[in-house]
């Protein structure tokens, strides 16, 4: 059976441009073919800030949105985040979804997808890292940035990058794998 890898798309600002990232991004993990590939959009969970009675580390989940996110999460055997960069930080929406679960998150690996101008949004996927890190997620050494993206961006709302970014893309889904078969035991 293939391991489950979950494209979390991070960004839910009207007129975003994570859903055509994350497209073409999971094309790239069908593609690897190591892995069974389902994209995860934050913005249809309308996640509130962090509004659970109880510490996530419970599981005792109160709100059916937290359930529903809850249940996204908890079964993926690793993680591809494809957010953009605000601020040279990951977005509020991605911080507060990955701190409204704990449990879900633990001994999984994780790689970053990053996007936007000249950085490609390598400062705030470095900070994305580190939060990952304190969540017990393995985050990966491997970013994919995507700098100045709108213009890889086609009238058919595709991506179609350089050829560096997609072998970036193969050399991080080929890491991906490797320690989310090495994690699966420690799961268990």
């Amino acid at each position: 059976m293939a391991l489950k890898l979950k494209i979390i798309t991070a960004s839910t600002r009207p007129g975003r441009i994570g859903p055509i990232i994350s497209n073409w991004t999971a094309d790239q993990a069908k593609a690897h073919g190591k892995f069974d590939v389902e994209i995860v959009d934050l913005a249809s969970f309308d996640l509130p800030l962090l509004d659970e009675p109880n510490h996530p580390a419970m599981q005792d989940y109160q709100h059916e949105h937290t359930k529903k996110w809850s249940a996204a999460i908890g079964d993926a055997d690793a993680f591809l985040f494809v957010t953009p960069e605000y601020n040279y930080f990951p977005p509020a929406s991605i911080v507060n979804a990955i701190q409204a679960l704990v449990l879900e998150w633990a001994r999984k690996p994780a790689g970053v997808v990053s996007y936007g101008g000249i950085s490609g949004g390598m400062r705030g996927a470095q900070e994305l890292r580190a939060l990952l890190a304190n969540m017990n997620v393995m985050p990966l050494k491997q970013v994919v940035p995507i700098p100045m993206v709108f213009g890889d961006i086609t009238e058919e709302q595709t991506l179609t990058p350089n050829e560096e970014v997609q072998k970036g893309a193969a050399g991080l889904l080929d890491e991906l794998h490797v320690w989310a078969e090495a994690l699966k035991p420690a799961r268990g």
